[in-house]
């Protein structure tokens, strides 16, 4: 990993960027940038592009048009800094059904040539309370557990930045505060934090910034608190807007 003084002025960014399939734009001229720190709240209807703003951030999907840096680097045409900096859960939770979640752990540190890895694993493991269900395979959790395990996988390297698509799948009450308590001290620790969830009250009661995106475009990008929630159509439960 790189020393922390190097850190500090690393940022993921979309430069105008756009992504279609076929016809439709799931993305139109996209300009973002996360940096240390950051805490983003992405906030939209099904559609919105959402997961493909996510995708395109870790590096999982190539963009139509545009570029995504990692600093000054074309995550695309160098992807290795950035990937070892990033840490990716998505709907699918990228594990291999007939490994354990313990032997899907010990891939990805390998992958990342991790030192130490059995007692990163552990931590992983104890991070997000699947210890107990480490040497099972995958196939056999349950939906909840498989996130959990996903998760763990995605925390395991310890990366800057935690790109997080609907993390909250599947978790029950105590798992789903426990992460949320989790996401909202990350950025303390000098890591940013984007992430997406369709539970407004729960997004706001992490995050400082609100990004709110409708039929590819940004039409929101600033701190939570003075965001225009009437204009932008959000209703909080917590509140009138």
């Amino acid at each position: 990993m790189p020393p922390a003084a190097s850190r500090t002025d690393r940022a993921l960014e979309l430069r105008d960027v756009s992504k279609y399939f076929g016809e439709f734009a799931a993305l139109r001229k996209l300009r973002f940038r996360v940096a240390p720190r950051d805490s983003v709240f992405v906030y939209g209807p099904n559609g919105a592009g959402k997961t493909t703003l996510l995708r395109m951030l870790a590096s999982l999907a190539l963009p139509t048009e545009g570029h995504v840096f990692f600093g000054e680097q074309d995550l695309h045409q160098d992807p290795t800094e950035g990937k070892s900096a990033i840490g990716f859960v998505s709907h699918a939770t990228f594990l291999y059904g007939d490994l354990t979640g313990r032997e899907n752990l010990r891939f990805a540190g390998r992958l990342f040539g991790l030192r130490e890895l059995e007692k990163r694993i552990d931590a992983a493991l104890e991070m997000f309370a699947v210890r107990d269900r480490a040497d099972q395979p995958v196939r056999d959790l349950s939906r909840g557990l498989q996130q959990r395990m996903s998760l763990a996988r995605a925390f395991l390297h310890d990366p800057d930045f935690l790109l997080l698509d609907e993390p909250f799948t599947g978790l029950d009450t105590v798992s789903a505060e426990n992460l949320r308590a989790l996401l909202a001290r990350l950025p303390e620790q000098g890591k940013a934090v984007v992430f997406s969830t369709h539970d407004f009250d729960q997004g706001a009661s992490i995050a400082r910034r609100l990004l709110a995106m409708e039929k590819g475009f940004v039409r929101y990008d600033g701190p939570l608190a003075s965001a225009p929630l009437e204009q932008l159509r959000i209703k909080p439960k917590g509140g009138p807007a």
